[in-house]
């Protein structure tokens, strides 16, 4: 995630995710066709999925949320105002089920503090060790991202890991565009400041000599 990303950029649609779609299995569904609901499943449940595990951290409970998802979007289909696109009828849903479910069983948590840095994988070549940085760096990035003050965390969430534009992340949560902007800018603010501070204990840490080094063998 670049944290200098312009909260103000178009959202992503995959193919597969077509709004005209998704109305017409609605319709399909209020119609009678109950069938039609799993072209909506179809389309959707990896991100919902997806959403979820950024949520709670954990694959198996992230499933079972979705799966919750669902089932309260099948049974309110009919309250689906059409004056916004279905995905974030759908996503606000989600969103508010999964923030309740972890308001009742929260995810396991640790302290922003505690997050780790990059190490210096010198091992297999320069590409193999820019790689592993890389993938490490990413999972330093996620695990601070899921230990910030909720408000930011899940606004980061929906418009940088979901890809959702500003309004549309605004409605899943429930808050002005305003401030959906002003907690984006706020959250980023946190995640520099707090993975420059790690840098830094990193960087400490790696000039620091080693026990071996400054282990003196005692006089007889």
């Amino acid at each position: 995630m670049s944290a200098s990303q312009n909260p103000s950029r178009p959202p992503s649609q995959s193919p597969s995710q077509s709004p005209s779609e998704d109305q017409a299995d609605v319709e399909r569904v209020l119609a009678g066709d109950t069938s039609a609901f799993a072209g909506i499943v179809h389309r959707w449940q990896g991100p919902l999925v997806n959403l979820a595990y950024r949520f709670c951290r954990d694959r198996g409970r992230a499933e079972e949320m979705a799966q919750e998802a669902f089932l309260r979007a099948y049974k309110g289909l009919a309250k689906w105002r059409r004056d916004a696109a279905f995905s974030t009828w759908l996503f606000a849903l989600a969103t508010n089920l999964y923030r309740t479910e972890l308001r009742r069983i929260p995810a396991g948590t640790f302290s922003i503090e505690d997050v780790p840095e990059p190490r210096d994988q010198r091992r297999d070549g320069q590409a193999i060790q820019d790689r592993l940085e890389d993938q490490e760096r990413d999972r330093a990035v996620q695990r601070a991202v899921a230990a910030l003050p909720s408000k930011y965390r899940e606004a980061l969430l929906l418009f940088y890991f979901q890809e959702m534009d500003v309004t549309a992340a605004a409605q899943s949560l429930g808050v002005a565009e305003g401030t959906l902007k002003a907690r984006l800018s706020r959250g980023r603010a946190l995640l520099r400041r707090k993975l420059r501070l790690a840098e830094r204990q990193e960087a400490k840490r790696a000039n620091e000599p080693s026990k071996e080094e400054i282990c003196v063998k005692a006089p007889r």
